[in-house]
């Protein structure tokens, strides 16, 4: 079924094609939401109320971007309400400091790598996910986290600075 068709499908509440986008969504938006919340009950919890959401609002798709995208927006949206609401988040401190390139070399390996990025705080760790892993832009992050551009930079040259440290003695 043509992604038109399908969305036409669950407009008119066709539990079949309900799941089919579901099922064609679900392994990609899982793994975004288990980067961003940590454990596996918490990311199972964030995509269902994400798909009641997808579903309840599905008429307010205007199509300005791909379903997929619409759909990961919702899902970080929840996985970012649901670590608020928990009070995993400390407040983002706002700090100015210049936007650094790291050059994290060919050398790391991803075990490594996946290591340091969870041992980071939380708001690094979303900022630094949403933008260098999931392709948000600075304004897109501001907006779910409602908090200034300038904020999300702090915190992306923070978490940059502290991978470095976790790093710096697995670079060859």
């Amino acid at each position: 079924m043509k992604e038109h068709d399908l969305l036409n499908a669950c407009l008119q509440k066709d539990r079949q094609a309900q799941k089919q986008l579901y099922d064609q969504y679900k392994d990609a938006m899982y793994t975004t939401i288990y980067r961003l919340v940590g454990d596996y009950d918490s990311a199972n919890d964030v995509l269902q109320e994400s798909f009641i959401k997808v579903f309840k609002n599905l008429e307010k798709f205007r199509k300005e971007s791909t379903i997929g995208a619409w759909i990961k927006t919702i899902c970080v949206r929840t996985a970012y309400d649901k670590l608020r609401k928990k009070n995993y988040l400390t407040p983002l401190e706002d700090h100015h400091h210049e936007h650094a390139v790291v050059d994290w070399g060919s050398s790391i390996d991803s075990d490594y790598l996946e290591q340091a990025i969870n041992k980071l705080p939380q708001g690094y760790k979303n900022v630094f996910l949403m933008i260098e892993v999931e392709g948000y832009k600075h304004r897109e992050v501001a907006d779910i986290m409602n908090v200034s551009i300038g904020t999300t930079k702090s915190q992306l040259f923070s978490a940059k600075r502290k991978l470095r440290e976790y790093l710096d003695p697995y670079i060859k």
